[in-house]
C-alpha cells in the first residue's frame, strides 16, 4: 500500500443536457481533458479517481473509458436527483456497480451540511444512504461533503451515522486508511503541467503547513 494518495475529482465530462450552476462550469472539462487524466492514472496505486454531483456523464462518458484502461473509481452521487435531466438515472447507478464501481453517497440535493436544519441533515445523511443503499444493494459506507463544507457540527453527523471515510475538497495528498479523504478537482483549465504537478510534485513547506492549519480550523468550527 502507498504511504499517501491523490485523490482526483471529476464533476462533469463533455456537453451537457442541464443548466449549471452558477461557477459549476469550472469544474467542467472536456472528454479529453478527462482522459489525460485517466491516462496518467493508469498503473498508479496511488491515484485514486472520484465523481461528485452524479452527472449522466459518469455513465455516459466516464464509465467506458475508466473500463478500456482498466481502472476503478468512486462515484458519489445525490439520492434526490436520480433521473433529472442531465443527472445519472437508478438504472445508471446499477451500471455502474455492475461494472465493479463504488458507489458513496453526496447527499441528497447538494446542500451545503454546515447551513442546514437538522430535518434537513436527516434527508441529507440517513435518507440519502438509505436510498442509495437499496439500489446499489450494500449499505452506504462512504461520502463525499458537498462544496467540501465542514464543521465539527457535520463531522459530528457523519461520525454518528458510522461513515467509514469522508472526502473533502482540501487539496493535496491523503494517507490511505484515513477518515477524513483530501481531494483535488479537475478543472475547466486542466492541462499537462497540473495533472504532473498534482500526481507527483511535492508542496512546498509553506502550502502543507497552510492546507494543515484550514483543515483543523474547519474540523473545529462550529457549535460544540
Amino acid at each position: 500500500m502507498p504511504t499517501s494518495v491523490v485523490n482526483i475529482t471529476v464533476h462533469g465530462i463533455g456537453p451537457t443536457s442541464r443548466t449549471l450552476d452558477p461557477g459549476e462550469s469550472n469544474t467542467w472539462v472536456s472528454v479529453e481533458q478527462f482522459e489525460q487524466v485517466l491516462d496518467a492514472a493508469v498503473g498508479r496505486d496511488d491515484v485514486r479517481i472520484t465523481f461528485d454531483d452524479g452527472n449522466a456523464s459518469d455513465v455516459r462518458i466516464g464509465l467506458p473509458r475508466l473500463v478500456e484502461r482498466g481502472l476503478t473509481a468512486q462515484f458519489f452521487v445525490l439520492a434526490g436527483e436520480f433521473g433529472k435531466p442531465g443527472r445519472v438515472s437508478v438504472d445508471g447507478v446499477r451500471e455502474l456497480v455492475a461494472a465493479g464501481m463504488s458507489v458513496g453517497s453526496h447527499g441528497w440535493a447538494h446542500r451545503d451540511w454546515r447551513r442546514i436544519t437538522p430535518e434537513q441533515a436527516q434527508e441529507e445523511i440517513a435518507d440519502a444512504n438509505r436510498v442509495i443503499g437499496e439500489i446499489t444493494g450494500a449499505p452506504v459506507t462512504d461520502v463525499a461533503v458537498p462544496f467540501g463544507s465542514y464543521d465539527r457540527v457535520v463531522l459530528g453527523r457523519l461520525r454518528r451515522a458510522s461513515m467509514r471515510r469522508v472526502y473533502t475538497s482540501d487539496g493535496g495528498r491523503a494517507q490511505p486508511d484515513g477518515w477524513l479523504q483530501a481531494r483535488n478537482s479537475i478543472r475547466h483549465d486542466l492541462d499537462a503541467d497540473w495533472i504532473e504537478h498534482v500526481f507527483n510534485g511535492r508542496s512546498s513547506p509553506q502550502v502543507i503547513a497552510r492546507r494543515f492549519a484550514a483543515r483543523n480550523v474547519k474540523r473545529l468550527r462550529g457549535a460544540p
